[in-house]
């Protein structure tokens, strides 16, 4: 093999490895792909279990609010939510009581093209209050409780004094909470600042047990749990995507045994177990919407971590279209840049609250503690280059080259979806 193609902005980037490349190309296995997406969500919302939960919980109901991911997740919104507003009606919510929130954390806010795009669907944006989540706007919160962590749970109250509460989103690997979608999607999603940033203090990044595809004793997703009880309980609709973006799988049902049903799933496909590490690897930060700014593209660096060899090369492609990310985020990384990875993180291991955005730096250290980040990016300025920490790519093939002779091999792990696809050390792979 002496070509490969790794997702990258809303195509592929085709690299040419060396011919003397010894490749492990790590992917999912083949997955299913529904014959057709459409008719499997509407199916799946009228069969009897769902019809059943969606009534039970519509009973007297007059609102509901609809929870939708960013602009960062590649959900096929335009599949699943007119089917969810119309069931809704039929059961006596009028569509102007339908709100369509989207939870985009302390991301900021989706308008414009951007709106449309994200949405998918113009009588969604004509019959539904279609709105974004502003996690620093203390008014739009209410307080729903306090975790048995003592963590203090602001969420928006649009979504907590709904009658309806439903979810949505895709459930994929996620490198601090295990997987995404579900419970997830309503705290970090439309919680307040304060709740979100403590989430993402040291005190949770640090725990071993938050990590990719992990959710036995994880700290995030155990706070999650409870925050679905403190709102009364709530319902999801979870979708499965391929390498292509293809439906793999859809369901509806209560938010929490819903997700579990997904993650179940899509865990024969995500986790690949690999039977050695590897000095140097190549991956992606799963192309468009993933890969807009260097702020995302950290997750791709996180994804490999377990067949990383240590002092190895990890590779990575990222557009980064839209630069670095917030104004918070550059200034955590202008720190680590400033006082090196063991002063960053001392510096904010005893905060109760992290600063906003810093919790994608501290990620950031767990990749540099075990060998050297490298990044190709066509989407960078110079001046976003001196605070990324990394290595700047200008030559692939010679990246690649370089650090065979450094390490003296030529055996190279080829990541093509990156953080999407998490590949573990199994002496049994």
């Amino acid at each position: 093999m002496s070509n490969v193609k790794l997702l990258y902005g809303r195509g592929k980037l085709s690299v040419d490895l060396p011919k003397t490349s010894d490749v492990t190309l790590i992917r999912k296995p083949r997955m299913p792909r529904l014959a057709n997406p459409s008719h499997a969500v509407e199916a799946t919302l009228s069969n009897s279990t769902a019809s059943a939960i969606l009534k039970n919980h519509s009973k007297n109901a007059k609102t509901a609010c609809i929870l939708i991911c960013d602009i960062t997740r590649p959900v096929p919104n335009s599949l699943i939510l007119q089917p969810i507003m119309r069931k809704l009606m039929t059961l006596g919510i009028q569509a102007e009581q339908i709100t369509i929130l989207i939870a985009t954390g302390l991301h900021r806010p989706n308008e414009g093209k951007e709106l449309e795009e994200l949405i998918g669907d113009p009588w969604v944006l004509e019959n539904a209050k279609v709105e974004n989540h502003f996690a620093r706007d203390d008014s739009a919160h209410i307080d729903v409780g306090t975790t048995k962590k003592g963590n203090r749970i602001l969420l928006d109250r649009r979504f907590v004094g709904a009658d309806v509460k439903i979810a949505t989103g895709l459930v994929e690997p996620h490198f601090m909470a295990g997987y995404s979608g579900g419970r997830k999607v309503i705290a970090p999603g439309v919680a307040h600042a304060e709740t979100i940033t403590t989430f993402h203090s040291s005190r949770y990044m640090e725990d071993p047990l938050a990590t990719n595809c992990n959710l036995d004793g994880n700290p995030l997703h155990e706070d999650q749990l409870e925050i679905v009880e403190m709102v009364g309980g709530a319902l999801a609709m979870n979708v499965v995507i391929d390498e292509f973006r293809n439906v793999s799988f859809v369901n509806f049902g209560e938010i929490v045994s819903s997700h579990l049903e997904a993650v179940a799933f899509i865990r024969k496909y995500a986790e690949v177990k690999v039977p050695r590490r590897f000095k140097t690897v190549l991956t992606s930060c799963a192309g468009h919407p993933l890969d807009l700014t260097y702020y995302q593209t950290v997750k791709g660096m996180v994804g490999p971590l377990d067949i990383l060899d240590k002092g190895g090369d990890l590779i990575i492609v990222s557009n980064c279209r839209e630069g670095m990310g917030s104004e918070e985020f550059v200034a955590a990384q202008k720190r680590l840049v400033k006082m090196g990875p063991s002063g960053f993180l001392n510096a904010i291991s005893q905060k109760q609250y992290a600063d906003i955005d810093e919790w994608q730096t501290e990620m950031q250290l767990k990749p540099m503690n075990v060998g050297s980040i490298h990044l190709y990016s066509e989407g960078l300025s110079d001046k976003d280059w001196l605070v990324t920490g990394v290595n700047k790519v200008e030559n692939l093939q010679k990246c690649i080259e370089q650090s065979f002779v450094r390490h003296k091999q030529n055996k190279i792990a080829v990541i093509p979806e990156g953080p999407y696809v998490i590949p573990f050390f199994s002496n049994d792979g």
